[in-house]
């Protein structure tokens, strides 16, 4: 029998859902970043937007996941499934955000950075405490819960903060850059952790890269901004 991932582990049996982008369009002082976006991302699936820097792929991001500035105006429908997400705040759209930078909270150990994911309503420490072992056995990190995390390197850190968004249970994950700062050899390998747990736990993944080689790594669909 194939051994769970830690979140499916988590996760009562729903239905994944798929995340759709209906004529979504964003202007910033009247002026339009891009044309009407239409685009469908099923379960399990990485779909990839490219585009140079400053054309508008982290305010979509932002659209989507309920955080775009005031200044901004929009127009269009997201949706998981039927459910419009558009005048949800983003503590109800349970889509999970990757950036470039890790953002973890440096006054916290490891185990707390972990546990400030997990929803709410998981009840009982033993319960949350045992998600968090199987998040970091999960990750090759078994013995870094009550570490520091200034004193971890890059990549651990990258792929602590990939545990703390999945084990906030997303039903949807976005991904704004999350491999630019890494060498290498590290992106390599960060790239397959991430892309790995997205099609485990069957999120509708959105990736956002100017990187030929990030979007070609996905093996989904690429498309250009600018295609719109």
């Amino acid at each position: 029998m194939k051994q769970k991932t830690f979140q499916q582990a988590s996760i009562s049996a729903t239905s994944a859902p798929s995340l759709h982008i209906k004529e979504l369009t964003l202007s910033l002082g009247g002026e339009r970043l891009f044309s009407k976006i239409s685009l469908s991302i099923f379960p399990g699936e990485i779909v990839t937007i490219m585009g140079p820097s400053g054309c508008g792929k982290s305010s979509l991001l932002a659209a989507i996941s309920g955080t775009l500035e005031r200044d901004f105006s929009l127009e269009g429908q997201v949706l998981l499934d039927e459910l419009n997400l558009i005048n949800l705040p983003p503590e109800e759209r349970h889509i999970g955000m990757l950036f470039q930078e890790d953002l973890l909270f440096p006054h916290m150990s490891i185990n707390e950075n972990l546990g400030f994911g997990i929803p709410a309503h998981v009840k009982g420490k033993r319960e949350r405490n045992t998600l968090i072992i199987q998040a970091l056995n999960d990750a090759g990190l078994s013995k870094f819960g009550n570490r520091d995390p200034a004193t971890l390197s890059g990549g651990q850190r990258a792929r602590i903060a990939v545990l703390r968004t999945l084990l906030s249970q997303p039903r949807a994950l976005l991904l704004d850059e999350p491999f630019s700062k890494l060498d290498a050899e590290l992106r390599a390998r960060f790239r397959n952790f991430v892309f790995r747990h997205a099609r485990a736990n069957n999120l509708p993944a959105l990736l956002v890269t100017h990187d030929p080689d990030d979007a070609k790594s996905t093996g989904g669909r690429i498309i250009q901004i600018s295609d719109f």
